[in-house]
């Protein structure tokens, strides 16, 4: 058993079986073991690899999106570029090369990281040298001002609950004990007043994960660019509606055991990006049609920054760069499962490479 088994061990026959939401904050926040808190997970020496660290395009084409937004936007000065889960800082870096080309915009930029791992926040100090980033636990204490936010694979790491569906009722799976060892069960089956909706489009046996934290989370980001402007992107992996389990633990790049190293590996879920549109909306921003991540970036012209740079590059390193921008843009790689979806001020039009939701168009 690692430490935090052990301590979530003696806890579980203590107070019972947890919630899986309260197991994977535990072994992604836990102060002293959780996975974030005590590593950097991120590249091929770590457990994952993100867009950002497959390819200086991915950063490129958000930055240029986001100036195009600022300038349709009259140009704030200052704004607020902020990022959740900054990861090792590498796409704000690239979004800050290339936003300093447009004149004026990287001095009207106030640097904001929304990071929870002292671990994460001195690498992102150290690629972020000049930027000047003031870091927040949360986004309460984000000052007031237009908001231009990305967040890229953050939402897949927030807590989830699952829920089984028995008859009318709903059985919550939890975290509990068998022979010491740390086990998936149920409880029993009861009626969940918020989940009365899936009763028409799930059957028995069908499992529905709600992510407690999404909704608030979602909501702060609207409600402060429904009031002082500006735009927030959201690329992760997921779909439109929960159906389904997709819990799952990473590590070395390959998929694990999400009971068996408690603390040693990176726990996610899909993100419900209807869920994701529900809470924009609910604040009164316009919220984006969900696109594929490369349908986005190709819409973005990240074709022809990928030619421009292939220009330049000869044998081996072409042939990386030529897989990086398959990785990032092929359905069958990141292209399809990865989606983006944006909220911005009410009564703007859809930022570039975004449809309006069809609800709304």
């Amino acid at each position: 058993m690692t430490p935090l088994a052990r301590i979530l061990a003696r806890q579980i026959a203590s107070e019972g079986p947890m919630r899986l939401s309260d197991y994977m904050a535990a072994c992604l926040l836990h102060p002293e073991h959780g996975y974030y808190t005590t590593r950097t997970p991120f590249g091929s020496a770590g457990d994952f690899t993100t867009a950002p660290e497959i390819s200086q395009m991915f950063g490129e084409m958000i930055g240029a999106w986001l100036a195009q937004v600022w300038t349709d936007q009259g140009c704030p000065d200052p704004f607020l570029l902020a990022e959740l889960g900054p990861g090792r800082g590498t796409l704000m870096a690239d979004i800050l090369r290339v936003i300093a080309r447009l004149p004026g915009m990287r001095s009207a930029a106030r640097i904001h990281l929304v990071e929870a791992s002292p671990v994460l926040r001195a690498r992102q100090a150290v690629a972020l040298p000049e930027a000047a980033p003031v870091w927040h636990d949360d986004l309460s204490t984000l000052p007031d001002g237009p908001l231009f936010l990305i967040a890229n694979e953050f939402f897949d790491a927030l807590p989830i609950r699952q829920f089984v569906r028995t008859g009318d009722a709903w059985a919550e799976r939890l975290v509990g004990l068998a022979d010491g060892a740390l086990t998936l069960g149920l409880s029993p089956p009861r009626r969940i007043a918020a989940l009365d909706a899936r009763l028409h489009d799930t059957t028995p046996g069908d499992v529905v994960e709600y992510c407690p934290a999404l909704p608030a989370i979602a909501a702060a980001i609207a409600g402060r660019i429904a009031r002082h402007g500006g735009v927030a992107l959201v690329i992760d992996y997921g779909g439109w509606g929960s159906l389904g389990d997709t819990f799952q633990a990473i590590r070395a790049h390959g998929f694990a055991d999400p009971l068996a190293e408690p603390g040693r590996a990176d726990l996610t879920a899909h993100v419900d990006f209807r869920a994701l549109a529900d809470a924009f909306a609910s604040c009164g921003t316009a919220v984006t049609a969900m696109t594929d991540q490369g349908v986005f970036l190709e819409r973005l012209g990240i074709m022809g920054r990928a030619q421009a740079l292939a220009r330049s590059l000869t044998g081996p390193a072409r042939d990386t760069h030529i897989a990086a921008h398959r990785r990032l843009t092929h359905p069958e790689e990141m292209g399809r499962l990865f989606k983006a979806i944006a909220c911005h001020p009410p009564g703007t039009p859809p930022p570039p490479g975004l449809d309006a939701a069809p609800d709304t168009a």
